[in-house]
């Protein structure tokens, strides 16, 4: 079982989980646009790729699986998932199981306006979200919205773009500043037309991390709910594991009706006793260690369906009040594969 990870970037601990899991019956693949990323260090095999978005990128992918004998590719990177899903079909071609949601899947996750109305018809909360300007302004008129609020891009990635403001002179000028920034950052190629800055009801209180976990159909198998304790350049820092079953419920309605492949990470508020679901990403997230540290084996899941073999779902459920935080510690790399 050889598996590959694509735009690995700092995530060495995954890829360690992995390499944990396979005990010696396969090797690591690591892929980045540098050879310096960090988790290319906990590879057994590196390489360097292109931009996600040049002309060749896929056949540089699927001529890395067919180098390497590539059984499972694992994709760590946001702007990357429409691009694999579109062309998930091409790795199957070849005998890769590609870790990828359906397009439509992920269409929902990565525009944020889609996450909301997904959110919404499932009868779930999420924060009051705009996207045109004037109708925002219309809304503090009318007092359906109210400051401070948080701006941020519609399709984004991590805490790029991301904003708060008070009152109407900071909503105009940050709306249009972040229009400018937007369109020179990396997110200019995802985003589409004019509407592409949303405006958010700011939800204050307890911040929970979910990993909504399905199999490689899409049915939902477990969730791992964490409370986060502290947040570090727009990941979680600091996190204990909690039993909450309101949660988990939550987390389990969107598995079962969004039907993603893998893990799902999501992000939920807390505030005056109601929950609202703030984002959806159909990958592994910057807090999935912290399930997997206590006890949320979800590599080895994955192993054992892509080979065809039954996983026992009580392994995929976390020791709660186990606490853990993230640490900067240095890792040899080298600029050469």
């Amino acid at each position: 079982m050889n598996i590959y990870f694509t735009c690995a970037g700092r995530r060495t601990y995954l890829l360690k989980y992995f390499k944990e899991q396979l005990k010696g019956d396969g090797l690591i693949i690591g892929g980045d646009m540098q050879l310096t990323a960090p988790a290319l260090s906990a590879a057994d095999v590196k390489v360097q790729l292109p931009a996600v978005y040049a002309d060749n990128y896929i056949d540089t992918l699927l001529n890395v699986c067919k180098e390497h004998k590539v059984n499972m590719l694992i994709s760590l990177n946001d702007l990357e998932l429409p691009i694999l899903a579109a062309h998930k079909q091409c790795f199957k071609d070849i005998g890769v199981i590609a870790v990828v949601s359906p397009p439509e899947v992920v269409d929902i996750c990565f525009d944020k306006i889609k996450t909301a109305e997904f959110i919404t018809s499932l009868g779930l909360r999420t924060p009051k979200t705009y996207v045109n300007l004037e109708l925002a302004k219309e809304a503090i008129k009318n007092e359906d919205l109210a400051f401070p609020l948080i701006l941020k891009p519609r399709w984004g990635s991590g805490s790029i773009g991301i904003e708060i403001v008070d009152d109407l002179d900071e909503l105009e000028m940050v709306y249009q500043l972040l229009l400018h920034k937007v369109k020179k950052s990396i997110l200019a190629t995802a985003s589409q037309g004019d509407e592409y800055i949303m405006i958010q009801q700011l939800i204050k209180g307890k911040e929970y991390g979910l990993d909504v976990m399905n199999d490689l159909q899409g049915n939902h198998v477990a969730v791992s709910v964490k409370q986060k304790l502290a947040m570090r350049a727009g990941e979680t820092d600091k996190a204990i594991t909690v039993d909450n079953v309101t949660i988990r419920e939550i987390g389990a309605k969107i598995g079962k009706v969004l039907k993603h492949i893998g893990n799902l990470d999501c992000d939920i508020l807390e505030e005056n006793g109601e929950y609202y679901v703030l984002e959806l990403n159909p990958r592994f997230g910057g807090g999935f260690p912290f399930s997997y540290e206590a006890g949320v084996n979800l590599p080895g899941a994955l192993i054992s369906w892509a080979k065809g073999e039954d996983f026992d779902a009580m392994r995929l459920t976390p020791c709660y009040g186990e606490t853990f935080a993230k640490c900067d510690y240095l890792v040899k790399v080298e600029n050469k594969k």
